[in-house]
């Protein structure tokens, strides 16, 4: 038959030195795994096989024919002649798979970075007429990719993570709105409309300026068609006919090249004869890399970009590690922020030298790339050989390339990126103020620029965690009882005989769960908690953010429902900040005085010094109001050890604590009660006074000394009686552990009925012959209850 014992937890403290020792033992270790870690592809390309390779090739073509039209399309974005996107395609198309950890990120040009660039070449024209297009372009390269290197070099993608995804959905949203509408002109072949204008502007000089419609309209409105019209069929016959999913996925992938050639093919044959092109065209286009060349980054123009230098690099690490993130849990692989915002940084620091533009990662090429059954990243080589062989084989035929179909590509490709009605009735379900996020960016990106509108966006969403922070959820608790276990018994046979075994002889003590009184559903069922025992949960950790709006909450809610110790003092006697009254302090006559208070630390994370200072802070608060020592109980506290040694560092380990400084007693109502307020700061800015009674300090720490020493002599008697028990007996059954330390508790019952205990003890000891009778009764007549049950 199993027995039963006692554990008694304590926790080693950290031995520095030896962690310092293994860290720099461990180091040669650690520099060869960072190492191996910037180049991921040698950890898999011995791998490498013929049926990847097929899989790589046939998703790699897929997306180098919807690349190159988009990569056009997106550098008129960008205020660039159309080749300088293919540059920026073909760099980053074949230089991530050195360092890539999704297989399906494509790199190239999109269109969120394409408006931000262009709007950064429009206002240094306005400066600098003297900078060129392209050399902003380059210099914005490689100064975005430098900077994500380093983070990404020193490990600070964590920076990620403060950054919200509403945040990240507002600006796209703002962000594909404005090319939505910035394209429109080019849709209908009206001039003279500036594309970089804020949104608003846009739309209103569209509307204003639509009698001036051109023939490229018919190309635009019939591309745009085409392209919704064969997505659709080919989603409405994939369901249809599920067998031929693949072969419809791949016709429905080719929509943009079909269109392209074919927009291009008759805007040839109405040009043929005519020295003017009736329609707006892409004209000529160089073949080859004619950019190459070493960057070439004047002050001037780093000057001149540095105003957009920090939104491009959240655009530049956010959109592509949203996207590798959002993959990789879709196809079930893990990706490291920070070696992608390496692969992101060395990506366009190596294309500055081809001429190329700022890229990351692409929503919808990515989205294609994995459904076209993409196995590595090498797939981005092959559609960067596609990109190849447009720059230098099919640049003649790109001259009659219509801008209107270009315009209905981008408009085709971005407007996935608006986040629809069902998110924003989702996102208002879980949280209004992550709304208010959402709905600030895409309003201020519409009415001013992406730049004002991811600033304001994550300013927003640093305020609001922030709030959240320095205004915890706070609650006070009160107790459910549970409905009590059961005497189980059963009939089996033994042999020729029948018996009856009783499972559970014993009937075990009541339970009760505990939940803020205020609960929605349970709390018509809360119970107080014992008189003078208040209890409270803490739902964030207590930092210097937070750590005074907690102490102020809990110490008002416990004079707010209990009574002051002693007599009811008089106006002359009461201090300068007490701003209770006389007709209050009446009114409360019938509460309770405060005897112990229960924090319940399951939700604390960490506790600093302000935080620490803060619990001491209330305790000798409400010790002067009391007008004796108040137990403080900590619930929960085995999950953190540090929040532990803390605590009994501040000395809530071994209570009443010692003041190093100060008078130790307090005279209330004629009668004193010696009321240990512990040290008045635990981390004092200010050393305290050498000066004070020091004979009493040494008699209460040579009294907390000797507490400490039984202490430490039950634990280790208690645990020599362990070692010998595991000799004696095969399976042992546990009861629920106990800490070293009375006042760190493994269950709120447990420390409840610690502080119940210790209030009647102190009764009968005399300590407290002003209180009323009715509170020991009420204690005792609960522990008498419990005590029965067992």
């Amino acid at each position: 038959m199993p027995s039963a014992r006692d554990v008694v937890i304590d926790y080693e403290e950290t031995d520095y030195r030896y962690e310092t020792q293994k860290f720099f033992r461990d180091l040669p270790i650690f520099i060869k795994e960072y190492i191996i870690a910037l180049l991921p592809i040698a950890t898999w390309i011995h791998r490498y096989n013929l049926q990847w390779l097929v899989r790589d090739l046939i998703a790699g073509i897929t997306v180098g024919i919807v690349v190159v039209p988009q990569s056009m399309g997106y550098a008129k974005i960008a205020e660039l002649p159309a080749e300088y996107g293919l540059y920026t395609a073909f760099v980053g198309l074949c230089v991530y798979c050195l360092f890539a950890t999704s297989k399906d990120i494509s790199i190239g040009p999109t269109a969120v970075m394409s408006l931000l660039v262009g709007q950064a070449v429009t206002k240094v024209a306005e400066t600098h007429p003297e900078i060129t297009a392209e050399e902003i372009a380059v210099a914005f390269s490689l100064i975005t990719g430098s900077i994500a290197m380093f983070i990404g070099l020193v490990r600070l993608g964590i920076l990620v993570d403060f950054i919200p995804g509403p945040a990240i959905a507002g600006f796209m949203t703002g962000s594909a709105i404005t090319i939505t509408i910035g394209q429109w002109p080019k849709l209908f072949g009206i001039k003279g409309i500036n594309g970089q204008d804020s949104t608003y502007l846009i739309f209103g000089n569209f509307f204003k300026n639509l009698p001036k419609t051109k023939l490229d309209v018919a190309f635009g409105l019939t591309g745009l068609i085409f392209l919704y019209g064969c997505r659709y069929l080919c989603n409405y016959y994939t369901k249809k006919y599920p067998k031929y999913a693949m072969p419809l996925f791949f016709l429905s992938i080719m929509r943009n090249g079909v269109v392209v050639i074919f927009g291009t093919l008759i805007a040839f044959l109405i040009n043929i004869g005519k020295e003017t092109s009736p329609i707006s065209i892409l004209k000529d286009v160089p073949p080859g890399f004619q950019a190459m060349h070493v960057p070439n980054v004047s002050p001037t123009t780093v000057g001149a970009i540095a105003g957009s230098l920090p939104s491009g690099v959240i655009i530049l690490i956010l959109e592509h590690v949203a996207i590798a993130k959002s993959f990789g849990r879709i196809n079930d692989y893990t990706i490291n922020p920070n070696q992608e915002i390496i692969a992101i940084g060395f990506t366009n620091i190596w294309a500055s030298f081809f001429g190329a533009y700022p890229s990351t990662g692409s929503f919808s090429r990515t989205a294609i790339k994995a459904r076209s059954g993409v196995k590595t990243p090498i797939a981005g080589v092959f559609s960067g050989c596609v990109v190849i062989l447009a720059l230098y084989a099919l640049t003649p035929a790109f001259y009659y390339i219509p801008d209107a179909i270009l315009a209905a590509v981008v408009i085709h490709a971005v407007a996935d990126l608006v986040s629809g009605p069902s998110y924003i009735k989702r996102l208002a379900a879980v949280s209004w103020w992550e709304l208010l996020v959402f709905v600030a960016a895409v309003i201020v990106t519409f009415f001013t620029t992406v730049d004002y509108g991811i600033y304001v966006s994550l300013g927003l969403s640093v305020v609001i965690l922030l709030f959240r922070i320095a205004r915890p959820r706070l609650w006070a608790l009160g107790r459910v009882p549970l409905s009590k276990a059961t005497v189980v018994a059963t009939t089996t046979t033994i042999g020729d005989e029948k018996a009856e075994i009783e499972l559970d002889s014993q009937q075990q003590e009541q339970e009760y769960l505990y939940v803020p009184i205020s609960h929605p559903s349970l709390g018509k069922l809360v119970e107080k908690l014992p008189r003078g025992v208040l209890m409270f949960r803490v739902d964030e950790s207590m930092t210097y953010p937070n750590s005074g709006f907690v102490a102020d909450r809990i110490i008002s809610y416990c004079k707010e429902h209990t009574r002051r110790g002693g007599k009811v003092l008089s106006k002359g006697e009461r201090a300068w900040n007490d701003d209770a009254t006389a007709a209050i302090d009446a009114a409360r006559a019938s509460l309770p005085k405060i005897h112990a208070l229960l924090l319940d630390f399951s939700a604390v994370n960490r506790l600093d010094s302000s935080g620490l200072q803060a619990i001491v802070d209330i305790q000798n608060t409400l010790n002067k109001y009391a007008g004796h020592h108040v137990e403080f109980h900590f619930i929960n506290l085995s999950n953190n050890p540090a929040i532990r040694r803390s605590l009994i560092i501040a000395g809530f380990g071994t209570q009443p604590r010692i003041n190093p400084g100060g008078d130790q007693g307090s005279s209330t109502g004629g009668s004193t009660h010696h009321v240990s307020s512990g040290p008045l700061e635990v981390l004092p800015v200010v050393p305290n006074s050498k000066d004070g009674p020091h004979h009493q300090r040494e008699q209460l720490q040579q009294r907390s000394n000797r507490r400490q020493d039984d202490l430490e002599s039950n634990y280790i008697h208690n645990s020599t009686k362990e070692k010998n028990d595991e000799y004696q007996v095969e399976k042992v059954e546990i009861r629920l552990p106990k800490d070293k330390y009375p006042f760190f508790h493994w269950s709120a019952d447990a420390a409840v009925q610690t502080a119940m205990r210790t209030y009647i003890s102190e009764r009968v000891d005399g300590n407290h012959r002003d209180d009323d009778d009715n509170d020991t009764t009420s204690i005792n007549s609960s522990v008498d209850k419990n005590e029965q049950n067992q």
